[in-house]
């Protein structure tokens, strides 16, 4: 997007253009920065430069006393390739997804898009390649949110091939707002790991000074090495750049719309930590590497539904929403329970042969509806006690489990029965508790 006419005159004057170092004065105060482009959501009279530290700036025109390149931009560009490996690192294998870590900003709105090569991302932390030889290519270059079942279903089957193709781990560099579906669906479908799977994003993009993205990669890529064999999410421990923290994929969820440390093990301690040295310290609960080969049960029942009860929910709407499904997770308020008038819906819908699974909004704790009459009446209708999996990891189990049967007593026999961690057999009052 071109720049507005008064800003374009005062570009003019000075020769200047969008890419160029330069030093502008107004109201007696000096700017040196980078000359950022118009877009969608520029004021018409505002000049925005990118300064040093990172952050934007944006000048009145009215106010601009003088503009002067003190470099002009350079639009040269020279194409990248990854090192050939070497005998003396393992190789990691690299499944770009998208999202915010793998990102660059887009001037024409302003906002943050994908960037479009595994070679971009792996070069915008290089210290990478002085912890493992690396295989990167794109599979998906999209927000998470529009992501599909499908897509998890593909990318299991391509991490299937890294591990099976001599990958000591696979890194997936991944959008963090359904970073933990993806993770969830990815512990179902891939047994006997030969190597870690570690899923990893970034809350705030590279082009920010407060980015997590290069900290989170290092660790990602520190894990990949280690000796583990499980599906796990890897993101800052903490505000600070202290540490990584190692969290079981089917007990990990988003928790925070910004923070860095956005993510937590629900129902569980996290895995380990990544230490500043580099150390990888993993607990005692963590699975191995698996002798394999790596196995991809990738059968998904996508036609699952995952509702919310809430005060006031009419029944009917409860009835179009479970209309033709073969299953449906629904997040219940404490113990696992919904409004009585809605317990009639979910006996015909379990009569019908959709399977229907109770957890808990609460998220922390465990689904016990064997302690008050609704709970035993919902018992009664054929509800599955969702245990203490997390609404997503129900959600995406019962997808997984009805891809292999449709027989009710055998679905609700396997989703109570752990999987891929996801199920603890008690909790103590204060074991999780923050």
């Amino acid at each position: 997007m071109d720049y507005p006419p008064r800003v374009r005159a005062v570009l003019d004057r000075a020769k200047a253009d969008q890419g160029d170092t330069v030093l502008v004065v107004a109201k007696g105060e000096r700017y040196e920065g980078t000359l950022m482009p118009h877009h969608g959501f520029s004021g018409e009279d505002i000049l925005t430069v990118k300064l040093p530290n990172g952050y934007n700036i944006g000048i009145a025109v009215a106010d601009v006393e003088s503009v002067d390149v003190t470099a002009k931009h350079s639009p040269a560009s020279i194409e990248r390739r990854l090192p050939p490996p070497t005998k003396a690192k393992p190789t990691v294998a690299v499944l770009g997804t998208g999202g915010t870590i793998a990102s660059y900003v887009d001037y024409r709105t302003g906002a943050v898009h994908p960037a479009v090569t595994a070679e971009e991302l792996v070069f915008s932390v290089p210290e990478l390649l002085d912890i493992c030889n690396v295989r990167a290519r794109v599979i998906y270059s999209i927000y998470s949110e529009n992501l599909k079942p499908e897509n998890w279903q593909h990318l299991a089957r391509e991490t299937g091939k890294e591990l099976n193709g001599g990958a000591t781990g696979v890194l997936i560099p991944h959008g963090t707002d359904t970073l933990h579906f993806t993770t969830a669906a990815l512990s179902f479908m891939l047994r006997d790991l030969t190597g870690p799977v570690v899923v990893v994003g970034a809350q705030r993009s590279s082009d920010r000074p407060s980015s997590d993205a290069a900290l989170n990669l290092i660790s990602a890529a520190r894990v990949g090495i280690a000796n583990l064999g499980e599906v796990v999410a890897v993101m800052h421990g903490e505000t600070s750049d202290t540490f990584g923290q190692i969290h079981r994929g089917t007990k990990v969820r988003k928790m925070h719309s910004s923070r860095r440390d956005a993510f937590r093990s629900l129902n569980a301690t996290p895995l380990g930590r990544v230490l500043p040295d580099g150390t990888v310290d993993l607990s005692e609960r963590a699975l191995p590497r698996a002798r394999g080969p790596t196995k991809v049960d990738d059968a998904l029942d996508t036609n699952v539904a995952l509702v919310d009860f809430y005060p006031g929910q009419r029944p009917t709407e409860l009835e179009a929403i479970l209309q033709g499904r073969h299953g449906v997770v629904i997040a219940g308020t404490g113990l696992g329970h919904v409004s009585e008038d809605l317990i009639p819906v979910l006996h015909r819908a379990t009569r019908d042969g959709v399977a229907v699974v109770m957890t808990t909004q609460t998220l922390q704790g465990r689904v016990g509806m064997r302690v008050y009459d609704t709970g035993r009446d919902l018992l009664k209708a054929g509800v599955i006690e969702g245990q203490d999996m997390t609404p997503e990891t129900a959600y995406v189990k019962l997808m997984w489990v009805l891809g292999h049967t449709r027989e009710h007593p055998e679905v609700a026999r396997a989703m109570e029965t752990n999987v891929a961690g996801e199920i603890n057999p008690r909790i103590g009052l204060d074991e999780f508790a923050e």
